[in-house]
């Protein structure tokens, strides 16, 4: 039995709340289990320079703890680890957008963890398509762009395995012992974005790498379909 009473094969519980902010084009706070975090898309006209005169747009992505959200306070820089989590959410959203039917925009993609229990990084990744989505359908509603870029579902999960079986969404305390540790970003589609894994100690087999990435995609897959069921209905208009 796990920690949470869940089943090895089972997510944390998970939610979507869109607009949780007004203020941003796009936002979200994305729930999984006692991860919180808050993900805002912000569209501003323009590029960054290297991009200039190109007819393509950019997606970039911002992560942070904030102080309060482990046991322990966070002080508020951005480290080596922030970086490597940032790249990753920008990888990931740039793999399911049509860059070119963006047009000369950047969309900064932020993700401020409120509380993190493990998994912060997957959670960002499916909270930041959820927010992105929203404010680029706000494009499309006002005329801005003739469709929404995104042409494919994404999001991320963890596995690993804990105590010598494969687990699907690992809080801390699965995360801080686990033998083998994976993150997984897949599209809706089916394809893999990315696959992050490590052994934290002797080496795995084949055979644990594909139960770890079937697990995954079945944990994606569930994700996936609550978004498209969210984002069935457009997001509602802004006053002015």
């Amino acid at each position: 039995m796990r920690p949470d009473g869940r089943k090895n094969d089972e997510l944390r519980p998970f939610h979507f709340e869109r607009d949780f902010t007004e203020m941003a084009d796009g936002s979200c706070l994305v729930t999984f289990g006692r991860t919180r975090v808050l993900c805002t898309a912000s569209v501003g006209e323009g590029v960054p320079g290297w991009m200039r005169n190109t007819g393509r747009g950019w997606v970039t992505a911002e992560y942070s703890m904030l102080p309060g959200s482990s046991s322990e306070r966070i002080r508020r820089r951005v480290s080596g680890r922030d970086q490597e989590i940032q790249r990753l959410i920008g990888r990931s959203l740039r793999a399911v957008i049509d860059l070119d039917a963006l047009g000369e925009r950047e969309v900064v993609v932020d993700c401020d963890v409120l509380q993190a229990d493990g998994g912060t990084r997957t959670a960002s990744i499916c909270g930041g398509y959820v927010a992105l989505h929203d404010a680029l359908t706000r494009l499309v509603n006002s005329g801005q762009i003739a469709e929404n870029p995104l042409h494919d579902g994404l999001a991320a999960i963890s596995v690993g395995i804990v105590d010598g079986g494969a687990r699907l969404d690992l809080p801390y305390v699965e995360d801080s012992t686990a033998e083998v540790d994976f993150n997984v970003v897949m599209t809706g589609s089916g394809g893999f974005v990315e696959v992050q894994g490590t052994a934290e100690g002797e080496a795995f087999e084949r055979s644990q790498l594909d139960e770890l990435v079937d697990l995954a995609s079945t944990g994606i897959a569930e994700i996936i379909s609550s978004q498209r069921a969210l984002l069935a209905d457009p997001p509602p208009a802004r006053a002015g």
